[in-house]
């Protein structure tokens, strides 16, 4: 597979997927069982190639790699180019990892029109991976606005009852920042006169104009991230989204707003980006603080975890704008540690709201007594969320708190804050949940995990355990990305200090 372009068939092989589901005929019960198997054998196989990629990665190169290019617009300087470094490896993994877990969670959970609920989350993977490679302009707005439509539509149809308000809510959120991206998207290209996003990163913009087009991507980023104050729809949006929809949302949809700032703020935009820094550091210090207090009054499950998003995003925000080896690396280690915690929180909450149709705390307790195999698992992920040593929340929490601590130290106190908070919030979570009598009827007859749900928990009970014992294996591929992107910003920084000299 040395000459096979793998980009291209981890990207479109689940859009292929999903066409052939459209031709799937027959009666419904045989149109869904045969729609739920193709998109699962289509999103194990996307898995199976995006492994090839991690297989023919050159950790030791902080390039893109794999790249491939073809003439898009003739006249113009648009092109189907793809390629990966060591920031978005991981990610492309991450969404084809999350992908055939999420459809192998809804076998019993979605009964109405199955074919079409397929479909769109194997679009949704198509445009996922797809932005994660990207590297040209033009290509990368489509796939970061192309996820929008997908997912619109699994909040939409398959939501709960408020789904449509929240729907509309994520949708018109998203959109009005991504105009603001488009128009800062312009202005690159007709200063650059390429779309092209390693020559833009190549590029020295005006300080001036770097300060304008950073607020646009900002608009864009911040909502996706989501940071606060821009955070609402995201509890609004889990609490409706069905529990495969609030995966893919909290796994792998919130961290297009980070990468967006790692791929474009700050390589493209560097000046602007040590202007802006304190702003970044207060709200994320806010986000921190003030969602993980939300975080411990919720009295709904979903809700908890999703103010808990918020909060552990700020982490990651805090991490890339320090600009320090750790905080960058252990942002995105917060990132995949995120995406896979939270992924198995969510699922973890769509067991027992398939056994009981609720969410609400109050009307559990106990439940270790009557489901100990999923206690265990929901501990494990409770820890992990709360950053215990020996998990993957604990190192990216950990190197991030010690980049920033070398930028500025009570900026690392205050955002260390949220450890404890999220040690509260959490625990309580779980005290109330399975611990205590089991005061309610219905719950003594629930039935522990199935085999089907064990196969989905167990891998990423395995993932959460690998990176915190062994996190060289997920951090050795991002060094010489990271290493690139810092020197670069270093070399910005210098010189535009030096010119500031110079005109003083």
């Amino acid at each position: 597979m040395t000459d096979w372009p793998l980009l291209t068939l981890t990207t479109f092989l689940p859009l292929l997927g999903a066409l052939f589901i459209l031709t799937i005929r027959g009666e419904t019960e045989v149109v869904a069982r045969n729609a739920r198997n193709v998109a699962l054998l289509t999103a194990l196989a996307t898995f199976v190639v995006s492994l090839f990629i991690l297989g023919r990665f050159d950790a030791a190169s902080p390039d893109f790699q794999l790249k491939e290019t073809a003439a898009w617009f003739p006249g113009t300087t648009i092109a189907y180019s793809l390629g990966i470094d060591g920031v978005s490896l991981w990610f492309v993994l991450l969404s084809t990892f999350l992908t055939p877990l999420c459809i192998l969670s809804t076998y019993r959970a979605v009964h109405e029109r199955v074919k079409e609920y397929m479909v769109c989350f194997l679009v949704l993977e198509t445009m996922m991976v797809g932005m994660f490679c990207a590297l040209d302009l033009v290509l990368f707005y489509l796939f970061f606005e192309g996820v929008l439509i997908p997912m619109f539509i699994i909040i939409g149809v398959w939501g709960g009852q408020r789904r449509v308000y929240a729907a509309f809510k994520f949708f018109l959120y998203t959109l009005l920042g991504s105009v603001l991206m488009l128009v800062a998207m312009l202005v690159m290209y007709f200063e650059a006169q390429t779309t092209d996003i390693p020559s833009l990163m190549a590029h020295s913009f005006p300080i001036e104009m770097q300060k304008w087009l950073w607020m646009a991507f900002f608009a864009s980023f911040a909502v996706k991230v989501p940071m606060w104050p821009v955070h609402t729809w995201l509890p609004d949006a889990h609490v409706e989204a069905p529990t495969a929809g609030s995966v893919i949302l909290a796994g792998v949809l919130l961290k297009m707003g980070a990468y967006g700032f790692l791929r474009f703020s700050l390589p493209m935009l560097p000046d602007a980006s040590v202007f802006f820094t304190p702003l970044i550091q207060v709200l994320s210090v806010v986000a921190v603080i003030y969602t993980s207090l939300v975080a411990l009054v919720q009295e709904d499950i979903k809700k908890l975890i999703a103010y808990s998003s918020v909060a552990h995003m700020g982490y990651v925000t805090l991490g890339l704008f320090a600009m320090t080896p750790q905080g960058v690396e252990g942002a995105l280690i917060q990132m995949l540690s995120h995406g896979v915690v939270a992924a198995a929180l969510f699922l973890g909450v769509g067991v027992i709201y398939d056994r009981l149709h609720t969410r609400e705390i109050a009307r559990f307790g106990g439940l270790a007594t009557r489901m100990p195999l999923y206690a265990a698992f929901f501990m494990l992920f409770t820890l992990a969320s709360i950053g215990l040593p020996g998990t993957s929340g604990f190192v990216g929490e950990f190197l991030v708190l010690i980049g920033v601590f070398q930028v500025d130290r009570l900026v690392a106190v205050l955002t260390a804050t949220g450890v404890i908070l999220g040690a509260a919030y959490m625990l309580y979570l779980y005290r109330r949940v399975f611990f205590g009598r089991l005061v309610h009827e219905d719950l003594k007859m629930l039935p522990d995990l199935s085999a089907r749900e064990i196969l989905v928990f167990l891998p990423l009970a395995v993932l959460v355990i690998w990176m915190g014992v062994h996190p060289a294996t997920f951090l050795d591929p991002m060094h010489a990305s990271v290493a690139k992107l810092i020197d670069n910003f270093e070399l910005a920084k210098a010189a535009q200090a030096g010119l500031a000299a110079a005109t003083r």
